[in-house]
């Protein structure tokens, strides 16, 4: 059996110098492969770098809406950097209005610099969504970010939103929050939405699952959300894995793992 973690941040300062450590407890899990996601211009390198060193790592680039500090590419500099055969995705990326309440112009723009950078390079995108669902879809919609594809990482949201991605071809990824009490509505997208467009994610250091919840969360943890959409979906853990793994290789064009 084999996992994907389709989304974690194993290069933040968190992980310092327990890359080994993190690798040995997700292979102890069966998570044999994870993808690292870049969020600002400034570690992008550490990201790639991890690629590099670690087959069973992947890398993205992406400014994260909510980053404020150092440089901003522009368009031809994000290109630049996608193109790199090391980065499989764009991201993350998108809107966030729980954190920027103005809405800001910036964001937006710096979304659909992203959005293009995707469709120019035929890399997916990695859509960072938080209390601008309607936006965000929109900005996707009226960008034909479907020619590029993407995932909407660490869904959050109901099923009406979850239908309108899944009509632009994107993915749906569960985290964590999928186990909690209270994410009644994310776990009716979890039973409904198609077998072939899930994936599962840690966004670790965030968000544990149950029964880690609380806890700093690492790939290992993916095991947990997959079990949990295995029993929301009425199949088996082992379904869901070769699923979600399947699904992650097809998004990501990536091959399969040795």
């Amino acid at each position: 059996m084999k996992i994907v973690d389709s989304h974690c941040h194993i290069n933040f300062p968190d992980f310092e110098n327990r890359i080994d450590e993190l690798l040995d407890n997700a292979r102890e899990n069966d998570v044999h492969h994870m993808l690292c996601i870049a969020t600002s211009w400034e570690n992008a390198a550490d990201v790639r770098q991890l690629s590099l060193d670690h087959s069973c790592i992947s890398a993205s680039f992406g400014i994260h809406p909510t980053t404020t500090d150092g440089h901003e590419p522009s368009l031809d500099e994000i290109i630049e950097k996608v193109r790199d055969p090391q980065i499989i995705a764009v991201g993350e990326t998108g809107l966030d209005y729980y954190w920027h309440k103005d809405k800001p112009t910036w964001q937006q723009e710096r979304f659909e610099r992203h959005i293009e950078a995707a469709k120019q390079t035929a890399k997916p995108l990695v859509i960072h969504t938080r209390d601008a669902a309607q936006d965000t879809l929109d900005k996707l919609e009226n960008h034909n970010a479907r020619d590029a594809g993407g995932v909407m990482h660490c869904f959050a949201e109901d099923w009406e939103i979850a239908k309108r991605a899944l009509d632009i071809g994107f993915y749906i990824s569960f985290s964590g929050i999928v186990t909690f009490k209270s994410a009644t509505s994310i776990q009716e997208v979890a039973r409904k939405a198609p077998a072939d467009r899930i994936l599962v994610e840690t966004d670790a250091p965030f968000l544990a699952p149950v029964p880690k919840r609380g806890r700093q969360n690492q790939p290992a943890y993916v095991r947990y959300t997959a079990e949990f959409v295995a029993e929301l979906r009425g199949t088996t853990l082992e379904d869901i894995a070769a699923v979600t793994t399947q699904n992650f290789y097809q998004l990501f064009a990536t091959g399969e793992l040795s």
